[in-house]
């Protein structure tokens, strides 16, 4: 809920009721995002969705459009401890692209953190990284700050 809501919404909501918002989103129809599974058990979350569903990046200058073309976004990434490194955020992120392309996407998006030359803290990582979108065919379209860039994915046209 963390990107659908401004600050104070979500530090409102903390918790309980911002579980709830999301549970009244999926009841809606609306799929917010992708799990990915081990068997039967959820190892991973991909949030993706049209950009403008998202409020924080409206808000974000850094984040801000490149320009007026739909885009969808692909804002965060959960894998769970022991399903890291074994290239689940890799399948989440091209899951979520060929999603975004069904529901007719021309334009995908997302905002990973650069790729420190040392490990990067699993707290820091919750956009993906750079490579991640590199190797699945993002390309960097701008960056504003040293922290956040905007990678962009066009669907081929046939």
């Amino acid at each position: 809920m963390w990107w659908r809501l401004t600050h104070w919404q979500f530090e409102e909501q903390k918790g309980e009721r911002n579980r709830k918002a999301l549970e009244r989103i999926v009841q809606s129809g609306e799929i917010p995002g992708l799990l990915a599974y081990q068997g039967n058990e959820p190892i991973g979350w991909v949030c993706v969705g049209p950009r403008e569903r998202l409020t924080r990046l409206a808000r974000s200058k850094i984040l801000a459009p490149v320009d007026d073309q739909p885009v969808w976004s692909v804002v965060c990434f959960f894998i769970e401890k022991r399903a890291r490194t074994r290239g689940v955020a890799t399948a989440l992120l091209e899951a979520a692209v060929n999603y975004a392309w069904e529901n007719g996407a021309r334009i995908v998006e997302g905002y990973p953190a650069p790729d420190p030359a040392a490990k990067i803290p699993d707290a820091f990582a919750w956009t993906g990284l750079e490579t991640i979108f590199e190797r699945a065919g993002f390309q960097l379209a701008l960056r504003r700050g040293k922290s956040r860039s905007i990678w962009r994915r066009q669907k081929a046209t046939s």
